[in-house]
């Protein structure tokens, strides 16, 4: 089941005149000419046909836990298969994993892959005991044909989908999604417009109408953001964030704000690393908007990456890294029997 075989064609998709077309993947909108790539790199026009490059391409597969995500309140404990490809449609200048997402020479890359089947991606979960499947690394939604076939067949194993997203996509391709979509984590970088632009070459508005449609339509929703110092570390910013979380989404999606280490960065080296007390003043902006759980990311050992529950306070997953000790009883509070939120 590994092979080398051809472009497959894309969905979300208009043709135009001259041979251009306009990809309807993502909230960009590409209007692609004859022979050239969209912003993600990952779609490409044939003679007014637009192709998929990436469909059946894995860059990487590995098995992780659930918690590397991260998502807290979805089979904490559990192994997700997970997997991503070449290509993006952002340009974070943040980016950890700019090597993959920002690929300039993504065709002669994939050259050196093997194609691997959507049956064979659901083989390697189921053995490796795998409940989920995850779609990260890069933006899933640039490889969304390839992920919606595995999904599909995923669903039939009994295997869950999540999806780990800047939350971009169009609606038609959300909407695809979504009937084969189990949990995501959404990185709401800002909710700055100015920040989005110039730090991710996009726009804040579709981010913000695709999280409010996931809840919506009751897809297990986390969201995260990566403090940044000078860039996303104001307060009024973050308690925007936080009041968007609670106001318009609910008080119990959980908020992951995580500390920002330049020297993985692609353009950012220059910055100071998030300093911790950036870090607990975000999780208090976080409680005091009225969100029941706010957790810190990075800081290795740090007890505000423990799930307490909200009415009594008592300790309901003790997290050590990737290491959890489940304190619950069948996801509700064993003293108050408070329901904590958590998908199994």
């Amino acid at each position: 089941m590994y092979l080398k075989i051809g472009m497959h064609e894309a969905l979300f998709y208009k043709k135009l005149d001259d041979r251009s077309v306009e990809c309807r993947l993502c909230s960009h909108f590409c209007v692609i000419k004859n022979g050239q790539t969209g912003i993600c790199r990952a779609r490409k026009n044939d003679n007014g046909v637009l192709y998929s490059l990436v469909y059946g391409y894995p860059l990487d597969a590995n098995v992780d836990p659930v918690e590397k995500k991260p998502l807290f309140h979805f089979f904490p404990g559990s192994s997700t298969y997970s997997f991503g490809t070449l290509g993006c449609n952002f340009a974070c200048a943040n980016c950890q994993n700019w090597n993959i997402s920002q690929a300039k020479t993504l065709e002669k890359k994939i050259k050196d892959l093997n194609f691997v089947t959507p049956e064979r991606m659901i083989e390697e979960a189921l053995a490796n005991d795998c409940v989920s499947i995850s779609y990260t690394y890069n933006e899933p939604t640039v490889f969304a044909e390839y992920a919606l076939d595995i999904m599909k067949l995923a669903r039939k194993s009994g295997l869950k989908n999540v999806w780990v997203s800047n939350g971009y996509m169009s609606e038609d391709c959300l909407s695809a999604i979504i009937p084969h979509l189990d949990a995501i984590n959404v990185d709401l970088k800002s909710i700055d417009n100015d920040f989005y632009k110039a730090n991710c070459e996009a726009r804040l508005d579709p981010v913000l109408e695709n999280l409010k449609m996931l809840k919506q339509e009751q897809v297990h929703l986390e969201i995260t953001t990566l403090i940044i110092p000078s860039l996303s570390a104001n307060s009024s910013m973050l308690n925007r964030v936080a009041e968007f979380i609670a106001g318009e989404l609910d008080v119990d999606v959980p908020w992951h704000v995580t500390r920002f280490s330049p020297s993985l960065s692609w353009k950012l080296k220059s910055l100071a690393p998030t300093a911790d007390d950036l870090i607990y003043e975000a999780c208090e902006i976080g409680r005091e908007a009225g969100l029941k759980y706010v957790y810190a990311g990075n800081i290795p050992g740090d007890q505000k990456e423990n799930t307490y529950c909200p009415k009594c306070g008592e300790i309901a997953i003790r997290r050590m890294g990737y290491s959890i000790e489940r304190l619950d009883a069948g996801g509700r509070c064993a003293y108050c029997d408070r329901d904590l939120n958590i998908i199994e």
